[in-house]
């Protein structure tokens, strides 16, 4: 007995060991030569040290399949559990079988059930080829397709990230497709439906991977990229980094931090970076890092309408969603691509509790003929959908300028649940520009003055102290403004804002399924 129970533990050992060499050592050594990390070392470095728990570990031993291609389980991130996945390209090249579907499958339901993050590691060019006699489980329920129903179930109750690790295809990107946050790196990330070689065949286009789901094209152009990293190990700790600002799931709050950074700390230098001419550009990122805790902001999306800046930072430890106009790539210009981004990043911050402020400098949509042809109206309304189911706290702060549709995409108009609304004292508001307001109400009579420039340098100049005045503004209660705050008191300013909102109670709801925003 004991000698049998001695060979069994010989082969349990041996069959951990070849696990945890997925394909074989050349293989590996195959991944490194093509600048990729295996699958587990991957998981090391998203992971603390030594908090891995593996399941399923010994699937696919018996037929040489090492845990079906995908390794699942959990761990912590600086302490905080998480469930993870991550597929192993050294077996089938990560190709998803049956039983690779049913274990991601399984660690996704395992992660709703206890409420905690889920991040997946992908590396696969989709589902195993079968043939048409092959056996039905292929097509069970919970294989390798099933997983798109408890990545719906998951949304918005537990966060859920992924990693595009290698050329991903067809059915192994429909998953990070339902995710919140997707990251790539540089040169081995790729993801697309269908690769070149289909592509070639189809249609007759001549497109390689990068070109075609590379993380550029998909950080800078499609916007599904939140994230673009030049390493693996710089994605996997940005991955880290995105989680130290979430909570576990929509019912916890999100996670605080003992600040460092004193919440009534002022910044009398912050006005400086507003330019005396209104034409003039500025980095609002520069803005924000001296308005957070300690610089600490991490941006979503950078490269994806760069005309708007979003990203989670922290304010007296706990964790903010902020949004700001950037007037580095336009004048203040919202378009169709930046509604996307800011609406779909309200709506994440909204489920799960992570308070919303927007910085304000902005004109308005961009108009013609492009924009309208590329649905502003239905894009600009997801926004006003996203800030009007928000139920989080909703603060803005106009730096320099809002006016007309800019003071609903921007959160300033109250109308839309909005709880403060602070200026500094350089805010010009209205409709349109003080100048626009002047062509369009009174050109004739300029046409007609002894001397036309005079008298449009007049008028602009009424219209300026009259209507593109913060203090007079908030004396009338104009375009919502509740408080001008000099700019060095705008930290403080938020972060008791902040404090008092912590017990806002939601808007009243109505007996309905789910609304239907413009998609």
């Amino acid at each position: 007995m004991d000698a049998e129970r001695a060979d069994k533990g010989q082969r349990l050992q041996e069959a951990r060991q070849q696990a945890l060499l997925g394909g074989g050592k050349d293989k590996i050594d195959q991944q490194h030569r093509r600048g990729k990390l295996a699958a587990r070392e991957r998981l090391d470095l998203l992971l603390d040290p030594g908090s891995f728990e593996e399941q399923y570990m010994l699937l696919g031993h018996a037929a040489g399949n090492p845990s079906e291609g995908v390794i699942t389980g959990f761990g912590t991130v600086d302490g905080r559990p998480v469930c993870v996945f991550a597929q192993d390209a050294t077996v089938r090249n990560g190709a998803v079988n049956f039983m690779h579907g049913l274990k991601i499958y399984r660690v996704t339901e395992l992660a709703l059930r206890v409420g905690v993050p889920i991040v997946g590691l992908y590396d696969s060019p989709g589902a195993v080829a079968h043939r048409p006699d092959e056996p039905e489980e292929f097509h069970h329920e919970k294989g390798p397709g099933g997983v798109f129903l408890p990545n719906t179930q998951a949304s918005g109750y537990i966060p859920q990230i992924a990693a595009i690790l290698g050329s991903c295809a067809g059915m192994a990107v429909y998953s990070a497709g339902l995710a919140d946050f997707i990251a790539m790196v540089d040169g081995i990330s790729h993801m697309f439906l269908t690769g070149p070689g289909i592509v070639k065949s189809r249609l007759g286009e001549n497109v390689d991977k990068e070109e075609l789901g590379g993380a550029a094209m998909h950080a800078q152009v499609s916007g599904q990229c939140d994230f673009r990293l030049d390493s693996e190990q710089a994605c996997l700790q940005t991955l880290r980094q995105l989680l130290s600002f979430l909570p576990s799931n929509c019912q916890d709050k999100p996670p605080r931090r003992e600040p460092r950074d004193d919440p009534e700390r002022l910044d009398l230098a912050l006005g400086d970076l507003l330019p005396a001419d209104p034409q003039q550009s500025y980095d609002v990122r520069q803005i924000i890092y001296r308005l957070v805790d300690s610089a600490d902001f991490l941006e979503v999306k950078p490269e994806f309408a760069p005309e708007l800046v979003c990203g989670f930072a922290r304010m007296d430890g706990g964790t903010v969603g902020l949004v700001a106009n950037q007037s580095m790539t336009s004048p203040g210009i919202l378009t169709c691509n930046s509604a996307r981004k800011e609406a779909r990043f309200i709506r994440f911050c909204d489920a799960f509790g992570i308070p919303i402020i927007l910085l304000v400098d902005t004109t308005g949509y961009q108009p013609g003929l492009a924009q309208e042809r590329s649905g502003t109206v239905q894009h600009g309304a997801k926004v006003l959908y996203a800030l009007g189911e928000a139920t989080v706290a909703k603060i803005s702060v106009t730096l320099r300028r809002v006016y007309g549709s800019g003071a609903l995409a921007m959160g300033v108009e109250k109308g839309l649940g909005m709880d403060m609304a602070f200026a500094w004292p350089a805010t010009e508001t209205g409709i349109m520009g003080a100048k626009e307001m002047v062509e369009l109400l009174h050109a004739d009579e300029i046409k007609r003055a002894a001397e036309p420039d005079a008298a449009r340098r007049e008028l602009v100049s009424i219209y300026e102290q009259r209507y593109a005045d913060a203090i007079a503004g908030a004396s009338v209660g104009r375009f919502g403004i509740e408080h001008v705050i000099e700019p060095a008191e705008t930290r403080v300013r938020l972060i008791r804002a902040l404090g008092l909102l912590r017990s806002k109670k939601g808007l009243p709801t109505y007996p309905k399924k789910h609304g239907n925003i413009p998609l």
